[in-house]
């Protein structure tokens, strides 16, 4: 005979199973789903920021954080300060409408005050690739109801650079080259790019091998580490944390002249944000070096 207790214990399982499997996908599309209100948008994040720059929406946004800094017109918005550091009494004081953030966006105290509060909050999710940006701009464009702008302009503006980066790619993984990536170098530390870093992202998007990918996130490494690793290229992002030395000086280092890269001036320099920060430069900035190693 069926045990009736069992049945039901077994139903209450998979109906549980599947709920929880529907929250999930609802909580996932609801990140993209249409705004109810996207009049004052506050942007916190460069990749974000140039999105909405990107769908000719700039005229929605009140404020900004400062890794926004592309294009140079954003310098007249109000700043709301760091990604990772927002204050919920800053950004509540600009009267926002919607909050739109990169996935890194915090503390997660403020992002807790501000949804006790009602404030629509957009998390955007982050793929470090082509596809992936191509994602995050149609995410911002469903959020903002532009689809139809987002999918014009990623046809005549990406649609071009991602073929052309995915041909160069495939030809430069045949025979992929020793990359470095420096973030920073002051005071004879050299921060480079580990494992799990949008620098070691990059390096992928372009076909290259990261000498570093056996270390993980952003980290000092030591003179005799790079001279053992021989780097064929180095790229240099043009960022402020080199402010306290001109970025060119240091494709001049001493240090690097015992690397194949010193030795033939494979120095590629590029803006920061457009090398790492994942918006739509960052497939032109891609492309631009998958065709410097690719000699």
């Amino acid at each position: 005979m069926i045990n009736i207790k069992i049945i039901i214990l077994i139903l209450g399982t998979l109906f549980y199973i599947n709920f929880t499997a529907c929250a999930d996908i609802t909580r996932g599309t609801e990140t993209c789903s249409p705004a109810l209100n996207h009049s004052r948008i506050i942007s916190a994040g460069g990749s974000v920021t140039e999105i909405l720059y990107f769908l000719g929406q700039e005229n929605k946004i009140i404020a900004l954080d400062v890794t926004s800094n592309y294009p140079n017109i954003t310098k007249k918005k109000p700043s709301i300060g760091y990604v990772r550091g927002l204050s919920a009494e800053g950004i509540l004081s600009m009267n926002p409408t919607l909050l739109i953030g990169e996935n890194d966006m915090g503390p997660i105290s403020t992002i807790n005050q501000l949804q006790e509060v009602g404030l629509d909050i957009r998390s955007i999710p982050e793929t470090q690739n082509e596809d992936g940006i191509i994602e995050k701009i149609y995410c911002i464009s469903e959020i903002i109801n532009k689809t139809n702008i987002a999918h014009d302009s990623i046809n005549k503006n990406i649609t071009p650079i991602v073929k052309e980066l995915k041909e160069i790619r495939k030809k430069n993984k045949l025979q992929p080259k020793k990359i470095m990536l420096i973030l920073s170098m002051q005071s004879g530390s050299i921060m480079v790019a580990g494992n799990n870093t949008s620098g070691h992202s990059f390096i992928q998007m372009i076909g290259g091998e990261n000498i570093f990918n056996d270390i993980e996130g952003w980290k000092n490494v030591s003179t005799e580490s790079i001279i053992a690793k021989n780097p064929d290229y180095i790229l240099i992002p043009n960022k402020d944390l080199h402010k306290n030395s001109k970025v060119i000086q240091i494709s001049e280092d001493p240090i690097f002249q015992n690397t194949n890269a010193g030795r033939n001036n494979h120095f590629i320099f590029d803006d920061g944000m457009a090398m790492l920060g994942f918006g739509p430069r960052t497939i032109k900035s891609a492309l631009n070096a998958a065709m410097q190693i690719n000699q």
